[in-house]
Parts: structure tokens; C-alpha cells; sequence
């Protein structure tokens, strides 16, 4: 009985992955033929279904994008860059859509150092870090045997050197690893869905605009209250909008 179980786990998820195969395609000959409304929906089937992936989002954005809806489209651009930050496909259509926002945020100038630590820790993401580290760990130690096992020493000299290279490493792959999962934990990033939106001063509408905002701007949550969130742009300026007016990113 236990095995049949398994089996039949086994075929509903088989299953799964077939019908999502399916409407992929389907999706991906609608959008050739310029059908973007129906291949957003088999799209969206797909996500229902539990699955997404950094190709998913960018095709939805890719849809969205030519419809000219330029909230989904960044929206989408967005997820798929979180799942695959070094993808310039998606950073260029990314870029593409943007042009499109009426709001100009500029962000606040970074120092040279924390410019460079940013690119290094985004050429992976957490996970794929601390895989990095796994394997650069393993290298120390094959090295360092090596090197304790080996009579030449020549050898044993190249091989402590391996070694020590593997160990530094690992504890930079390490330290980027821990960096930026608490990053991605810090941050709670969102998409403006609402056309124009007033960011107010405190969590009501009776309080003071500040200013106004427009669908497809990138702000970060930093305080949910009811139904308002504090949010606060890349330029420092920060508010209250009310939650239904975005959409957070980090919404796997």
C-alpha cells in the first residue's frame, strides 16, 4: 500500500510537470503569434500551479511589455532578475520598461567600496554562494591531504598554497553567502500597481501629502500598519501608502 503511494505521488507530479510543459508552449506559440493575452493566461496557469522560474517571469514580463501595462511588465522583469541577477536579457528589457514610468528616482550615490562589495555579492545569488563555498571547501581539503601525503616538496608546497587560496575562498564565498541572504531578508522590495497613489505623511488619509507616486515605480516596504505601508524610495524619501496601491516582489 506504502509503495503505491509513492507511485501514485510520483504520476501526480509527473503529471504536473507535463500539463505545465504544455501550457508553456502553448503560451510561447500564442505570444509568436501576438496573442499576448492568452499567453499571459496560460502563463499564470503555470505560477497557480506552484512552478515559477526566472524564464517564466521574464515571458510574462515580455507579454505585459507588449501590451504596453507597464506595472506587470516591471513587475515581472523584477522577479525574474531576482531569480537571475546576471541575466542582461532580462536587465536590458528590465531598463526597456522603466522608460516607460513617469516618476524620476535617483538613487543615493553609493561609496566606491560598497559599489564593488555590491557587484561582487550579486554575481550569485545566497544559495548559489554557499554552494560555491561547499565546493571550495572540499577543494581545502583535498588540497591539504595532498599536501600531507605528498614526499616532493615541491608539491607539498603547491598544495598548501592550493589549499590556503581554497580556505580564503570559501570564507569569502562564506561571508558573501551570509551577506546578502540577510539583504534579501532585510529588504522587502515592491511594484507601484496603482496608476497614481499619494504617499502621506502618516497612515490615514487625512494626513499630508508628500508626494505622489505612479505605476511602476520600485519603492521598499519598511513598516506595514493595517492596511497602509510605510515605503521608502532609492532617492531617501519615504511614506505611507495605502497596501493595495503595490504588489511586493518577494512574494514566492
Amino acid at each position: 500500500m506504502k509503495n503505491f503511494f509513492v507511485v501514485f505521488l510520483m504520476l501526480v507530479s509527473l503529471s504536473g510537470h507535463s500539463q505545465n510543459d504544455i501550457l508553456f508552449d502553448e503560451a510561447t506559440k500564442a505570444y509568436n503569434e501576438g496573442d499576448y493575452e492568452l499567453a499571459i493566461e496560460n502563463y499564470e496557469h503555470i505560477l497557480e500551479s506552484g512552478s515559477h522560474s526566472a524564464s517564466l517571469y521574464f515571458n510574462l514580463g515580455n507579454a505585459y511589455y507588449k501590451l504596453k501595462k507597464i506595472a506587470p511588465s516591471i513587475y515581472y522583469y523584477e522577479k525574474a532578475l531576482l531569480l537571475d541577477p546576471n541575466d542582461t536579457e532580462i536587465r536590458d528589457n528590465l531598463n526597456y520598461a522603466r522608460q516607460m514610468t513617469i516618476d524620476e528616482i535617483e538613487p543615493i550615490p553609493q561609496t566606491a567600496i560598497t559599489r564593488i562589495t555590491s557587484r561582487v555579492m550579486n554575481i550569485m545569488t545566497f544559495d548559489q554562494w554557499a554552494y560555491t563555498s561547499i565546493i571550495f571547501m572540499l577543494l581545502f581539503v583535498f588540497l591539504y591531504l595532498a599536501f600531507y601525503f605528498f614526499r616532493f616538496a615541491d608539491r607539498k608546497r603547491l598544495a598548501f598554497i592550493g589549499s590556503m587560496v581554497c580556505l580564503f575562498l570559501t570564507v569569502m564565498s562564506v561571508t558573501l553567502a551570509v551577506l546578502q541572504y540577510q539583504e534579501y531578508k532585510d529588504t522587502r522590495p515592491a511594484i507601484i500597481f496603482a496608476q497614481e497613489t499619494s504617499v502621506k505623511e502618516e497612515p490615514n488619509n487625512r494626513s499630508i501629502t508628500l508626494f505622489t507616486l505612479h505605476e511602476g515605480s520600485k519603492v521598499f516596504v519598511e513598516e506595514t500598519l493595517e492596511d497602509w505601508n510605510k515605503v521608502r524610495l532609492s532617492d531617501g524619501k519615504n511614506g505611507w501608502i495605502p497596501a493595495s496601491d503595490l504588489r511586493a516582489l518577494k512574494d514566492f
